[in-house]
């Protein structure tokens, strides 16, 4: 449960346990920490109306350790987010009658019976609550480099691409699902209404843009831009599959196609042609980088599936209650932001400790 080299964050705690957190190692002694900025953030995991879990959570961050008078230490900073809204009796049903598409039954056998399986336990998409605390408290050492995300596919229903829709939410729909393209996100909310009427849930996309990059940035091979990147994403809850620049488009294209000249002038260097790669063999080029992340859909759904009975090893029918979201795309905008902000920080650190 740990990511990063010299910005590392290790994370802790359960759905329903009474806290979740984050241990930050490696933030620069001196560097501001502005709290308010950090609340603001975790407000941007809460998408609104239909979209989302009825689960309220105050998601209010505790900074324990490392921070002295508004400045970070040096040292290890200590974030703790405490759990208030858990109902745990939803969860009544586990370890024994393991739900569909999710860990319980993996957990349960890997920690031998000992695992907090409640709303998920320490797999769940409430530990990315200190992730994006985490990535809000060290976002100043990003400079000048901006990262977007939108939700850019909610079922078969695509968005325009980012880089071509407003910079801002246009409506309130659009900031409820996170998605920037005001000409499709009135079809996605009635999907997801009929989707949620039919006790269901399903699979969404987020698109990541990050401008402003400076050439060179990335390690090489296992620790290049994409393959970090690529890490962090899809340790996402539900991420099931991540895209960079052209994608899977580049299986039908020839390497003319896909080649971006490099033009400018020797004082500046920039790639020509359509769309070029913000990153080649794991080092930033200064192009704009794009990237996607695949979400399925959420499994728990209120709808009656049938699964194995641990008891007496027979599969029976189970009606997962609780509250749930019927889609993942809107409150996974800020996640992918937050992991992003956190991978570019690390390789910014080592680059410079590097020189």
């Amino acid at each position: 449960m740990r990511l990063g080299e010299s910005l590392s964050i290790t994370l802790f705690g359960e759905s329903h346990g009474q806290l979740v957190g984050a241990l930050l190692e490696g933030v620069p002694a001196g560097l501001r920490i502005d709290e308010e900025r950090i609340a603001r953030h975790m407000l941007t995991r809460r998408p609104g109306g239909h979209f989302a879990s009825k689960r309220k959570e105050e998601d209010i961050v505790e900074l324990l350790t490392g921070v002295h008078e508004g400045f970070a230490t040096g040292q290890p900073i200590l974030i703790q987010i405490r759990n208030k809204d858990a109902r745990s009796s939803d969860y009544g049903f586990i370890p024994n009658h393991p739900r569909p598409g999710h860990q319980d039954l993996l957990m349960h056998l890997r920690s031998g019976g000992f695992a907090d399986l409640r709303g998920g336990g320490s797999s769940s998409a409430r530990l990315t609550a200190g992730i994006v605390a985490a990535a809000a408290l060290v976002e100043p050492l990003l400079g000048d480099i901006q990262i977007h995300a939108h939700v850019g596919a909610i079922g078969s229903i695509e968005a325009a691409r980012i880089d071509e829709c407003p910079d801002e939410w246009s409506n309130e729909v659009c900031e409820q699902l996170r998605c920037r393209d005001p000409n499709v996100v009135e079809a996605m909310k009635e999907y997801i209404e009929t989707i949620r009427k039919q006790r269901n849930s399903t699979g969404s996309r987020v698109d990541v843009l990050v401008t402003n990059l400076p050439q060179g940035l990335g390690e090489p091979w296992f620790d290049g831009l994409e393959p970090a990147l690529g890490r962090a994403y899809l340790s996402i809850p539900a991420a099931r599959g991540v895209a960079f620049g052209r994608g899977f488009e580049a299986v039908r294209m020839t390497g003319l196609e896909h080649n971006n000249p490099w033009g400018g002038s020797k004082e500046l260097s920039l790639q020509e042609g359509v769309q070029p790669d913000g990153s080649i063999a794991g080092l930033s080029t200064g192009s704009d980088l794009y990237a996607q992340i695949a979400l399925k859909p959420p499994s728990s759904i209120a709808h009656e599936q049938t699964t194995l009975d641990l008891n007496d090893g027979k599969k029976k029918p189970l009606v997962v209650k609780g509250r749930h979201d019927p889609v993942l795309g809107p409150r996974a905008v800020s996640v992918a932001r937050a992991m992003t902000t956190l991978i570019l920080c690390d390789l910014i650190l080592r680059k410079r400790d590097a020189l």
